[in-house]
């Protein structure tokens, strides 16, 4: 019973510990915290009838109209997905995301019509699903 107690004691502190440190942020961050926004682009391009080939570059374009003066994370990161599952594919990173577009090479990819894009930065989007065709050298 007393390795079982140890055990338990050893696994459960750290959480509880870390637990009550969650709210201990300084009030000035707090304050510069509440004054920045999040920012969820709507992705113009691709659309449902994009057609992308693997190897060529395009443009990935999102809407910026509606950015909010200060966002919490503006280093953007493209990935693409298929299926619904996010795959290890990071297309672009590292890019403003106020930028409202960045240019990647399609990837080798087998032909799928289910493919679609998710820009994170400030959150996360996803466009709607497209097509990406392998093409033969």
């Amino acid at each position: 019973m007393k390795f079982i107690n140890a055990i338990t004691t050893l696994f459960f502190a750290p959480l509880l510990l870390a637990a009550s440190t969650v709210g201990a942020v300084p009030m000035e961050k707090k304050d510069t915290l509440s004054t920045q926004d999040v920012f969820v682009p709507r992705i113009i391009e691709p659309t449902a009838s994009t057609v992308w080939s693997s190897g060529e570059v395009r443009n990935i374009t999102w809407d910026t109209s509606n950015a909010p003066a200060q966002i919490t994370n503006r280093f953007g990161l493209v990935l693409l997905r298929f299926s619904g599952i996010a795959s290890p594919f990071i297309l672009a990173k590292g890019f403003d995301i106020l930028d409202g577009t960045v240019a990647v090479t399609v990837p080798w990819v087998q032909t799928r019509p289910d493919y679609s894009i998710v820009l994170l930065g400030d959150s996360g989007n996803v466009s709607p699903n497209f097509e990406i065709i392998e093409v033969d050298h």
